[in-house]
């Protein structure tokens, strides 16, 4: 199996550290618990917490050794969480997906401008009507409004269920995190 960067960052255990508050408020609280995909999931630690809540999760991400240490703490929490080795930018986002999951996985820079704005253009089609899109990311003026106008762009209405920042002591950050539900198409924007 190809090796990637991140297969050595996990030698270490919780390598990330633990969701965020607003992450965890926005899933405790959320109804139906559903399927969620959570692409880049890394070790799990979204994954995990999200599973043990009563939802069904699918984690995707790059690193064999990130997907066997979810798999086998999922297994040994007996809770209804799968990871898969696969390239989140590629993975179709099938209809018995609730919520599809982006923790920490943009950025908007530059150099990934293009490539990061045509995979949430096809997370927010390939999104079922009623699905919800949750994305977390580092506080940052530009990276808000680009994936807003995105968003807004999109030929699709989108119902905001949540829009908060979150204080996050481990990394000694703030996060943006925006939740928004699907709704019916609407057409090209203009």
């Amino acid at each position: 199996m190809k090796k990637v960067a991140y297969d050595g960052y996990y030698q270490e255990h919780n390598y990330f550290g633990n969701p965020y508050p607003g992450l965890i408020d926005f899933f405790t609280s959320y109804q139906p618990k559903g399927m969620v995909l959570d692409l880049g999931c890394g070790q799990g630690r979204d994954s995990l917490f999200i599973g043990e809540l009563g939802y069904k999760v699918i984690g995707i991400d790059h690193s064999t050794v990130g997907i066997n240490q979810l798999n086998v703490e999922a297994k040994k929490r007996n809770i209804n969480v799968e990871g898969i080795v696969d390239n989140v930018y590629d993975f179709p986002i099938s209809k018995d997906i609730d919520i599809v999951l982006l923790d920490s996985m943009l950025h908007f820079y530059k150099n990934d401008l293009d490539k990061e704005t045509a995979f949430v253009n096809k997370i927010l089609t390939e999104l079922k009507e009623g699905g919800v899109f949750v994305n977390c990311i580092f506080k940052g003026d530009t990276r808000e409004k680009t994936l807003k106008k995105i968003i807004k762009d999109s030929s699709y209405e989108w119902e905001t269920l949540t829009d908060v920042y979150t204080e996050y002591s481990e990394a000694n950050a703030e996060f943006h995190l925006l939740a928004i539900k699907k709704g019916k198409y609407i057409g090209v924007s203009s």
